[in-house]
C-alpha cells in the first residue's frame, strides 16, 4: 500500500470516531505540545493507556518539535509478555525506549501487599523517572491515568501527585473507552489488550510479595495464554502453611480452562502448591482484594 492509500485508510478509521470523542483527542494534543516541547518522558508499562499517551505525545512531537522518551521500569512483577508487548510498541513507533531496573519488590512496604502496595510501585516509579529528568534535561514526566480512573481508589496516583508527575489524559477527559476508539481507528495495536496490572496483583492482599511467587503466577498464566484464553487472573492464596491457586477466567472461556486441566495442575503441584483451583464466578476486576 503507498502512502495516499495508507492515509486515505487512516482518514476513513478516524471518521468513525464521535466529535466529543475527537475534541477530547485534540485537548490531549493541545495539552501536549508544550510538554513535549520541553521534553516529556512517558512511564510506560506496554498497556494500552501508557501506549496510547506515548503514540500521542510522538505525534505532539511531530507537528511541534521536541523530545519524547518511552521510560519503562522493570522489575519482577513484569511479565515478559508485558516487557515484549512494550518493546514492540515502542519499536513500532520508533521512539527512544530507555528500560531501567525498578526495586520496588525490595522494599518491605511493598513486600507486605496491603492497601498501599501500588503506591509504593508508583512512588518507585516516580523516583526512577524524575533521577531519568533531571539526568537527561526533560522537562515534565507523565503516565496514563485517565479520565475513567477518576473514579477508583487510586494509591499509584497520590503517588503522582506528590512526585508532580503530569497525567494528560484525565486533564483531556479522554476514558478508557475513548483511548480504545481511537487506538482502533488510528489503526494502532494493543486496541483489544485486555487490561494487564502487574504480577503482583494476583497475590491476595496480606500474602507478602516474592519473585518466586510472582514467577509461579506467570508461569500458570503463560500456561492460560498459551492455551488461548484471553481474559483471566491466577491468584495467590494462602492459608497458614498451605497454599493454593484460584484461577479466573471469563465465563465463556470456562470449559477451555477446563481442557487445560492437567497441565495446568501438574504445574502448579509441581511449584508447590496443594491445590490448582477454578472459580466457577468467572474473572473479576479486583478478585485479588
Amino acid at each position: 500500500m503507498d502512502a495516499g492509500s495508507s492515509a486515505r485508510v487512516e482518514e476513513a478509521r478516524v471518521q468513525t470516531v464521535s466529535t466529543d470523542v475527537d475534541v477530547k483527542f485534540r485537548r490531549l494534543l493541545d495539552r501536549l505540545a508544550p510538554l513535549v516541547r520541553d521534553g516529556l518522558i512517558v512511564a510506560f508499562s506496554g498497556g494500552v493507556d501508557s501506549a496510547f499517551l506515548l503514540w500521542a505525545a510522538d505525534r505532539a512531537r511531530q507537528a511541534h518539535g521536541g523530545r519524547v522518551l518511552a521510560l519503562t521500569a522493570v522489575s519482577a512483577s513484569m511479565a515478559t509478555v508485558e516487557r515484549d508487548d512494550a518493546r514492540d510498541f515502542a519499536m513500532r513507533l520508533g521512539v527512544e525506549h530507555l528500560w531501567q531496573e525498578s526495586l520496588e519488590v525490595s522494599n518491605p512496604a511493598y513486600v507486605a501487599n496491603d492497601g498501599s502496595r501500588c503506591y509504593h510501585c508508583k512512588s518507585e516509579l516516580f523516583r526512577i523517572g524524575g533521577n531519568v529528568a533531571r539526568e537527561r534535561g526533560y522537562g515534565a514526566l507523565a503516565y496514563g491515568y485517565n479520565f475513567s480512573d477518576r473514579g477508583d481508589t487510586r494509591p499509584g496516583h497520590r503517588a503522582a501527585l506528590e512526585n508532580d508527575v503530569v497525567s494528560p489524559l484525565a486533564d483531556a477527559e479522554l476514558t478508557k473507552d475513548d483511548i480504545r476508539v481511537l487506538l482502533r481507528a488510528h489503526g494502532l495495536p494493543l486496541a483489544d489488550k485486555p487490561a494487564s496490572p502487574c504480577l503482583s496483583s494476583r497475590l491476595m492482599t496480606g500474602v507478602a510479595v516474592t519473585p518466586g511467587k510472582l514467577a509461579d503466577v506467570e508461569a500458570l498464566e503463560a500456561l492460560l495464554r498459551t492455551g488461548g484464553l484471553r481474559v483471566f487472573r491466577v491468584r495467590l492464596h494462602e492459608a497458614g502453611a498451605q497454599r493454593f491457586l484460584r484461577l479466573e477466567v471469563a465465563p465463556d472461556e470456562l470449559s477451555r480452562a477446563l481442557e487445560l486441566r492437567e497441565d495446568l495442575v501438574r504445574e502448579g503441584i509441581a511449584r508447590g502448591y496443594r491445590w490448582v483451583t477454578l472459580d466457577l464466578a468467572g474473572y473479576r476486576m479486583g478478585g485479588g482484594t
